[in-house]
């Protein structure tokens, strides 16, 4: 496969609801010839009965299946790590949830990606994928709140117009990792 990265990475992607996450996160692992892609989102699908799901007044047991879920993402991603592979793992980190999950995940040598396009980019990616995110949530809203509360830390990057492979081109390049 062409483009081919063996250096180790760990690449921690976040973003609002239909910012790209999952597509960016899987062509970006594709870039490298031992890679895991990590949805959090995978935990939260396990609970078979009773889920909570997330909402704009959340009650403290949806903030603990968040926490958990957090937990169980990041034991997980060191597990794979450790053993030699390079990770992409990617949720929806806000706020004083991405300040817990880099806490955690402080002895690691992460890369952070906030995908950050415009609201009206949102509101169509949204409108055309087969999964709804802002059942509980204005587009608005959510924006609004990620922007004001989310520190400015890692590379931030405008994915309005970007294709996912000039996406993952320039997370590439903003980290500068050579072909070996």
């Amino acid at each position: 496969m062409k483009n081919m990265r063996k250096k180790q990475c760990f690449y921690l992607i976040t973003g609002l609801m239909a910012s790209g996450k999952s597509s960016v996160s899987e062509a970006l692992c594709h870039r490298y010839e031992e890679c895991v892609h990590l949805r959090g989102d995978i935990f939260r699908k396990m609970i078979v009965t009773g889920r909570i799901e997330m909402s704009s007044n959340n009650n403290s047991k949806a903030l603990e299946q968040l926490y958990l879920r957090y937990d169980l993402t990041i034991e997980a991603a060191k597990k794979y790590f450790d053993s030699g592979f390079s990770l992409v793992m990617q949720d929806n980190y806000y706020g004083k949830e991405l300040d817990y999950v880099l806490d955690k995940l402080k002895d690691y040598p992460v890369r952070l990606v906030v995908l950050s396009p415009d609201i009206q980019t949102i509101k169509k990616r949204e409108n055309n994928r087969d999964k709804t995110g802002y059942e509980n949530f204005s587009v608005e809203a959510l924006y609004s709140d990620f922007i004001k509360n989310t520190k400015k830390i890692g590379f931030w990057l405008d994915t309005s117009n970007l294709t996912i492979d000039e996406t993952v081109n320039q997370i590439i390049s903003h980290y500068d990792y050579k072909l070996i």
